[in-house]
């Protein structure tokens, strides 16, 4: 008797679960046309997974006041007039999610996504929408019907506990310590069950689901709609309308003179590379805060040339690889990374993937050479879902993924034995398990991997303990272990039947500890190496470039080597077909917009410019904006300013309405 709350609670939940189940049922045949094909591309198991873990975000989001008063330990409520008033808050909560979910099976047609927050702007200015609801409600009076009796199922089905006195004073509970105890073990049973479901899981390794976690279990981007529900995804977007639109130019000829994300082919070559027509493999590997500031050949000048840094393996391999003399990433978390490296899409304002134009209609550098037969697989040494990467690398067209489950199940490896303990497999044996994969793989083939191992809280394995001590840094040491497992890979590779035919690029996802103040400015915290690699010598050859290199010109610049053909969507440029003074590289921190281009640096707040400083300031102290009587200087601010502004608002377009395709 003393667990039936508990029990209650768990029943009335369930019949919330078949509600969003009927409620997807309607969605689907509603919009049957859009989704005839889900039944041969997309796996149902998929979709029936990926709908449990969006719709138990969504139901413990929405009836966490009710489980906490039915559970809330306090004898005295135990009444059928609290009972009543908890009965009306579960019906009238779960009617209104139930609502939003049969509504927006009508609004899909308009959309093709499910609606999320930004409705809410997208109608403010709007004064003819109860006539057009209205006129909805009739021509679909059969989904109002639907929600009208399973509101009715809701009541009818309620259950209530056993034990509430007919009194408004619960005093006769008895014994009433057998009472609280049931209470606070049942609070203790729903608490985490709760924050899980709500988070999307409880490990470490989930941040919270979004809605571009949905990728993850579809077969195609529409499919996204069955497996998300309506108000998870309107709970998971308020507060995150993040891309105010800026209106710096009124004609988009004039805009798209100063910066446009349109690329055409282009025979310009400025001797960066030899452009190839063979299907030459490409390789991208994201090295988790591998930041330049680590890495020796990078920083020959720092100290007196007494700063050797902590990879030799890297600065071996630098010696024979294209690099740069300025290259930085994109954003600051790891999050950042993929969108910037693989697709070309800076982080401004918020991280993309935790947005809604994460749902926009874009691809990535898989999906554009998919359709020149290339082969393609990600892979990531932590658990699938972790950081929503398995996600967005379906999103943007990588056939396969490979995360630790795929490790563990390779009886080739050591299995979980190799597990961190935090976030995933150790680098060494999983850039092994990655060079095994692509051996396996057909060519011409994508790959890109991002390890793990030079993470917070920076341990190495047990046997690395005595070989890679203490140093300045606490990173120091993983990064000493990072840059081994590297060279152990590069090591497989060669031995490899396709690594000649490959091109290699190797950047970080972003900057970590600095104790050098070269790297402690606001430009110098993005400084990322981005090194290019070609085994063959025909594409590319080695030496240090003079451009500004980011990594949003990863994508564009791959594509230029490969002599693709095709207009394509990048807000990086092709470094190969750009002059090293118009090279340039763009970032966000803190409301600030930062835009280095000619030698210098230019700080835009999105109203006015704040600072400039020059590229070979390299601390940041001399601050030149209206400070400098040189008009040819002055022009050029402004000219740098002008291109940001155009950056900034085709960044807001491409976001807000959908155009992230040529």
């Amino acid at each position: 008797m003393f667990f039936s709350s508990l029990f209650a609670v768990i029943f009335n939940l369930l019949l919330v679960y078949i509600t969003y189940f009927i409620a997807r049922v309607a969605y689907y045949f509603t919009n049957y046309s859009y989704f005839a094909e889900t039944a041969s591309v997309s796996s149902p198991s998929s979709l029936f997974q990926g709908s449990l873990v969006f719709d138990s975000s969504a139901i413990f989001y929405t009836n966490v006041l009710y489980i906490v008063m039915m559970l809330f330990p306090l004898h005295y409520k135990e009444t059928k007039t609290y009972h009543k008033c908890c009965k009306w808050i579960f019906v009238v909560v779960n009617s209104i999610a139930l609502a939003m979910n049969l509504a927006d099976a009508v609004y899909f047609q308009y959309t093709m996504r499910r609606t999320t927050s930004t409705v809410f702007n997208e109608f403010s200015n709007e004064n003819n929408l109860a006539g057009i609801f209205g006129q909805e409600l009739i021509n679909h009076w059969y989904l109002v019907l639907l929600a009208l009796v399973i509101i009715f199922a809701l009541w009818k089905l309620y259950k209530m506990p056993a034990f509430i006195s007919d009194r408004r004073n619960a005093g006769e509970i008895s014994p009433k310590s057998a009472y609280y105890v049931a209470m606070i073990v049942s609070l203790l049973v729903m608490t985490p069950v709760t924050i899980g479901s709500m988070r999307g899981g409880l490990t470490g390794a989930v941040r919270p689901i979004t809605i571009n976690n949905a990728n993850q279990y579809a077969a195609r981007p529409i499919d996204c709609a069955l497996i998300l529900n309506t108000p998870f995804s309107m709970i998971r977007t308020i507060g995150k309308d993040v891309f105010q639109m800026s209106k710096y130019f009124d004609d988009d000829k004039q805009m798209a003179a100063s910066f446009s994300p349109v690329h055409n082919p282009t025979e310009t070559n400025n001797g960066l590379y030899t452009p190839t027509s063979e299907k030459k493999n490409v390789v991208i590997i994201i090295v988790e805060s591998f930041g330049r500031e680590y890495i020796g050949a990078f920083n020959k000048t720092l100290e007196g040339g007494k700063y050797k840094g902590y990879t030799p393996n890297i600065d071996s391999l630098i010696s024979k690889s294209l690099v740069f003399r300025y290259s930085f990433c994109n954003g600051r978390k790891s999050i950042d990374a993929m969108p910037s490296i693989l697709c070309s899409i800076p982080m401004f304002v918020e991280p993309f993937v935790l947005t809604p134009a994460s749902m926009n209609d874009y691809t990535g550098i898989a999906g554009i050479l998919k359709e020149r037969g290339y082969n393609s697989a990600f892979f990531h040494g932590a658990q699938r879902g972790s950081m929503g990467f398995m996600a967005f690398a379906k999103k943007i067209g990588f056939e396969d993924y490979y995360g630790r489950e795929d490790y563990d199940a390779d009886s080739r490896f050591g299995g979980d034995a190799d597990f961190d303990g935090h976030w995933g497999i150790w680098d060494e044996p999983f850039l092994q398990f990655f060079c095994a994969k692509m051996t396996e793989m057909k060519e011409p083939f994508v790959t890109s991997v991002f390890t793990a191992s030079s993470h917070h809280p920076f341990n190495i394995p047990q046997k690395y303990k005595d070989v890679y001590k203490e140093e300045q840094l606490p990173i120091h040491k993983c990064i000493r272990y990072t840059d081994m497992a590297l060279g152990e890979f590069f090591r497989s590779a060669e031995k490899q039947p396709w690594f000649e035919n490959t091109i290699f690029v190797l950047t970080s996802d972003h900057t970590n500890q600095s104790n050098h103040p070269e790297y402690q400015t606001d430009l110098g915290g993005f400084s990322s190496p981005i090194i290019i690699y070609d085994p063959s010598g025909d594409v590319v050859k080695p030496g240090v470039n003079d451009a500004i290199a980011q990594q949003i010109d990863i994508m564009p610049t791959i594509l230029g080597m490969l002599n693709y053909d095709k207009p394509y969507f990048a807000f990086g440029c092709d470094l190969g077909s750009t002059a090293a003074e118009d090279t340039y590289t763009v970032n966000y921190l803190n409301g600030v917009y930062q835009y280095a281009k000619h030698g210098y640096v230019l700080q835009f707040d999105g109203t006015k410019t704040k600072a400039v400083y020059s590229l070979d300031d390299s601390l940041m102290k001399d601050n030149l904006w209206g400070k400098t009587s040189d008009k040819d200087k002055q022009a050029l601010f402004l000219q740098m300013e002008k291109e940001l502004k155009a950056i900034i608002q085709q960044y807001m377009i491409g976001m807000n309405e959908d155009k992230l395709r040529p």
